[in-house]
């Protein structure tokens, strides 16, 4: 039988045989010899045996816990992040081919995620050195761009044209930017770098890199919430969430409307809204708004490039935030972001 194949088992059972052999042997001799009070023997060797049983078995089944305590703490040493762990099965049986199976699984989650790792780094890789390989010919476009367009002035159409063009260059140094900062995050190579941030000069700076668009699109940036509240942060990035929110506000909101950015704290969060007055976005939108480049069938935007809040949500996640949506179509659209405050106990 399978079940004798462990030793610790096999000895269990061997050695209750063996108190029930004794027993039986001492009952018969007992009987035999017709010894005085034999009953009263007998009865004692009885108990003699049970007690024997139980310590044996009480010894066995402690071992046994201790086996899977160990296995459990094993387990979730591997959790918490220790891919170097390995349950104990030196010995046969079904509980240590459970233990073999179990390091198995862990040795293929291993090689898992070093090749995932390992493709990660290998996409960081590639796409850097496109966007680096972009970056060249962009600047020369772009200069290039402006030179026809001090070239042309008494020429509209021209002008038009090398305006909309640079648009163009500038939405695509954009997704080059966003490409690598976001393919950084997914390689695991970004290092935060945290400190106590004031979150009125986090949204003060946000607002006054928009401020000139704004102005131009006849939008108004607003601010609202108390200067003190501060967040553990890295602020460039956490500036780069907002700006990536209030740029998406521009694109959706039309002249005469208004971005605004409010901040609250409360017992143990700290939370950072971006909303707006205008188209909003339609139900059947809002689960998907943040995959990389979903574009609406109902979206009217033809300035975004659909990285945007991937990227704000990727940079809120890495801090251990939140991000999440908020719309009414044509009154109101506001992204709330979560930060958990650390706390002293």
């Amino acid at each position: 039988m399978k079940l004798f194949v462990n030793r610790k088992i096999k000895a269990l059972f061997c050695s209750i045989a063996l108190c029930m052999a004794v027993f039986a042997l001492s009952s018969l001799l007992f009987m035999a010899f017709e010894v005085q009070h034999s009953a009263l023997y007998i009865a004692i060797c009885s108990l003699c045996m049970s007690a024997a049983v139980l310590a044996l078995c009480y010894r066995y089944f402690r071992e046994q816990h201790q086996m899977m305590e160990t296995a459990i703490s094993q387990i979730a040493e591997y959790l918490s992040g220790n891919r170097d762990v390995t349950i104990e099965c030196n010995d046969e049986g079904e509980l240590f081919r459970l233990f073999h199976e179990v390091n198995t699984l862990v040795s293929v989650l291993n090689a898992h995620a070093e090749k995932e790792k390992s493709a990660k780094k290998f996409l960081k890789r590639t796409i850097s050195d496109i966007s680096h390989q972009l970056k060249t010919p962009l600047a020369a476009l772009t200069i290039y761009n402006g030179i026809i367009q001090d070239e042309a002035k008494d020429l509209p159409t021209i002008q038009e044209f090398s305006r909309l063009s640079g648009q163009e260059l500038d939405r695509i140094e954009t997704l080059v930017q966003n490409l690598l900062k976001i393919t950084k995050f997914d390689a695991g190579t970004i290092v935060l770098e945290k400190s106590l941030e004031h979150v009125y000069g986090l949204a003060e700076t946000v607002k006054n890199y928009f401020l000139f668009r704004a102005a131009q699109e006849g939008k108004e940036i607003r601010l609202s919430g108390d200067e003190t509240v501060t967040l553990l942060c890295d602020g460039i990035w956490i500036t780069e969430a907002i700006s990536n929110l209030v740029k998406n506000a521009l694109d959706h909101t039309k002249e005469g409307d208004f971005i605004q950015v409010e901040w609250r704290a409360f017992a143990s969060v700290v939370q950072i809204t971006v909303k707006d007055n205008g188209s909003g976005i339609c139900p059947e939108d809002l689960h998907h708004i943040f995959k990389r480049f979903y574009r609406s069938r109902f979206s009217k935007d033809t300035q975004g490039i659909g990285l945007g809040l991937s990227l704000a949500k990727a940079i809120v996640e890495a801090h251990n935030g939140t991000i999440e949506a908020d719309s009414t179509p044509g009154v109101e659209t506001s992204f709330t972001m979560n930060f958990l405050t650390p706390t002293k106990l």
